[in-house]
């Protein structure tokens, strides 16, 4: 088995953010540091990778297809696409294939909602939660709305910064249905909550038609969709990170890049907040009748 600290780093000072100097040691160390955190949310799953081989002043790209050049000990997984045929994509169960997508420049790691074992069903279900422009505190209500009517309907919600501009709320589910079904239920929950709330909640799609209001995005939820990985760095100046957080300290966080690879390592000492998600999973079957 190859050892994450084994994992050689070529290039390791160049440089991939600028303020402050983030090279490419630094990346791989960072993963190094929080893998055993960051391993449980992405283990099993494709990915999909955001790399930046001349740094976030450059142009990016996003992979999907395992390169031919990668390591027999990087895993794959032949996936079908809706169209241009089947794919082989990366699954990363390990410290190791971590520190080796920071060698590469992947500065993000996207997973899918569901596993190798079932790529058709979900066990995750996603609420992207962005501001209409820069108001945090507007996502953070809705945070609170959405969390509101899933403590109603007996749901459990879990919290993220995306280490972007908003919050993700997630709840673990049951490993049973496809992904129409899974998608059709949080459609019907945004649509209750934007109900609730129709004087800032929307879930219309088209941006011509929120008139302000802050949309409920359920469209992650689908086959061959990914979402940022808990833990991943995003490619902004600062190198924030997509951080779990508990619910007691939405109050108190003011941006949705609060988290840096700099600080992330202190704030793992008090363990990860989604630590016990899988056994919170639900099954969907009873939620259709409180709706």
């Amino acid at each position: 088995m190859t050892r994450a600290a084994d994992v050689e780093i070529g290039n390791p000072d160049k440089a991939l953010f600028d303020d402050p100097a983030v090279t490419k040691r630094d990346l791989a160390a960072y993963y190094r540091t929080v893998a055993d955190a960051m391993l449980p949310h992405i283990r099993g799953r494709p990915l999909a990778l955001q790399r930046f081989p001349d740094g976030i002043g450059a142009d990016g790209f996003i992979q999907k297809q395992r390169p031919e050049h990668a390591p027999d000990w990087v895993k794959g997984v032949a996936v079908e696409r809706e169209s241009g045929g089947p794919i082989t994509m990366i699954v990363c169960d390990d410290a190791a294939t971590l520190a080796w997508l920071a060698d590469q420049a992947v500065i993000t790691v996207h997973r899918w909602l569901s596993r190798v074992e079932d790529l058709h069903r979900p066990d995750r279900l996603v609420f992207d939660l962005d501001p209409p422009g820069t108001d945090f505190a507007a996502v953070k209500r809705a945070a609170y709305d959405l969390r509101a009517l899933l403590d109603d309907l007996d749901l459990p919600a879990y919290l993220m910064t995306t280490g972007s501009r908003g919050l993700h709320v997630v709840v673990p589910i049951r490993v049973e249905e496809p992904f129409d079904d899974v998608r059709d239920v949080a459609r019907r929950i945004a649509d209750a909550a934007a109900d609730r709330h129709p004087d800032r909640l929307t879930t219309r799609v088209r941006k011509d038609q929120r008139k302000g209001r802050l949309f409920v995005d359920i469209l992650r939820n689908a086959y061959a969709q990914h979402a940022v990985a808990p833990y991943a760095v995003r490619p902004k100046p600062g190198a924030p990170v997509a951080t779990p957080l508990r619910w007691s300290e939405l109050d108190a966080t003011r941006s949705a890049q609060r988290w840096t690879v700099r600080d992330l390592e202190s704030r793992l000492s008090d363990g990860d907040p989604w630590h016990d998600m899988p056994r919170h999973a639900h099954s969907l079957a009873k939620i259709r009748d409180r709706l």
